[in-house]
């Protein structure tokens, strides 16, 4: 976006999304009343350049990327989300449950190649006792200490919660002790009540989603944050998702990333439609906007496939996520861009985006940049 400040409010007629714009310019944070006029606004070109105005401030031409594992232990699920096409009961012949053994192999292949995190999240078994949880991150870092190990959403961290009669203070301080440094950000799906009872009645609802982050943020454990978009939710939940977000930013700075998910409703029981590239953009753009307190916002190339990520990285977004591997859960429901990057083509995507592919770590400090 070559468009400077003077043209871009040449090109706006509309009043309204220029006094938004100039409070961007600005650098004052915008209502949620403004984020939802952006939503409803078609100037996605003009909404996508603020974003970027915002995203250059914080990054520079910065553009990240990691060297990691995705790993998925079990598909087995206690909850039986609609939306969700990854969990499934122990009976489904599509069940499966990894061993120690394997997820050590998994990871010592990441290691071999130079990965330094793995991220680690699953189904819900009922029948993990407490301890199972403890003993994948200790084995873990037991075998590789050098690599970083962050897992388990704040759903699973409830779940352990409530099957250990534990605080989430005591279980993450456990898990802590065993060597897990960081948390990831599903499980958030949408906070609107009304949502989560079409979508998942089931899981921790939006308060105990948050208490856990807040909880991790005040022990010291960095945590991302997610928003599942395009599935049942008004524009009114999100911009609330968002703003609930940046309240709990406020309080505590423990928030590393906003990953704005979009919904695949293939192989699902919910159903609906794949949200449209217009979306996608306007979503990770709004977010950077509005998110003024997070530093980075991720274009995670799995949900949005290699194209619309690119553009976004245009439209706000600094970080492609990374190499991955493998992906089970968004793959369960149809994407086909589930599977593993090189860093080559992670570079490359990120060079014809016109910025500075930079390789970091889970904690976004950079190990190497390619010029």
């Amino acid at each position: 976006m070559e468009l400077t400040i003077d043209d871009l409010f040449k090109t706006i007629s509309d009043s309204r999304l220029s006094d938004i714009a100039q409070k961007v310019v600005n650098e004052e944070r915008i209502s949620e009343e403004d984020a939802l006029y952006l939503f409803e606004s078609n100037e996605l070109s003009a909404i996508g350049h603020l974003a970027e105005l915002v995203n250059r401030r914080k990054n520079g031409m910065n553009a990240y990327f990691i060297v990691n594992r995705q790993i998925n232990p079990t598909n087995v699920c206690v909850y039986q989300c609609d939306f969700c096409a990854f969990g499934v009961k122990k009976s489904d012949p599509k069940a499966y449950e990894l061993s120690l053994e394997d997820i050590l192999r998994k990871v010592e292949e990441t290691y071999k190649a130079g990965g330094r995190e793995v991220h680690m999240v699953g189904g819900i078994p009922p029948h993990w006792g407490y301890e199972r949880y403890i003993q994948l991150i200790r084995a873990i870092k037991e075998s590789f200490p050098d690599v970083v190990v962050k897992a388990w959403t704040a759903i699973e961290i409830h779940h352990m919660s409530k099957i250990s009669k534990k605080s989430y203070e005591e279980v993450l301080g456990e898990l802590k002790e065993a060597g897990l440094e960081a948390l990831p950000g599903g499980g958030a799906e949408i906070f609107s009540d009304r949502a989560r009872r079409i979508i998942a009645p089931n899981k921790a609802n939006a308060e105990e989603y948050l208490e856990v982050h807040r909880t991790a943020h005040r022990l010291g454990i960095p945590t991302n944050a997610t928003m599942l978009y395009g599935h049942v939710e008004t524009i009114e939940e999100r911009v609330e998702h968002l703003a609930r977000l940046r309240e709990i930013q406020d309080e505590t700075g423990g928030f590393q990333v906003f990953i704005p998910l979009a919904y695949w409703p293939e192989g699902t029981r919910l159903g609906g439609r794949r949200t449209s590239s217009v979306d996608d953009l306007k979503t990770i753009a709004i977010s950077r906007i509005f998110l003024d307190n997070f530093p980075h916002i991720k274009a995670y190339w799995v949900t949005l496939g290699e194209k619309v990520a690119q553009i976004a990285l245009n439209f706000g977004a600094d970080d492609l996520d990374g190499t991955i591997e493998e992906e089970k859960i968004v793959h369960s429901a149809g994407t086909m861009a589930a599977y593993g990057h090189s860093i080559d083509r992670l570079v490359s995507l990120i060079k014809k985006a016109g910025k500075v592919p930079v390789e970091r770590d889970t904690f976004y400090r950079v190990v190497k940049v390619y010029n």
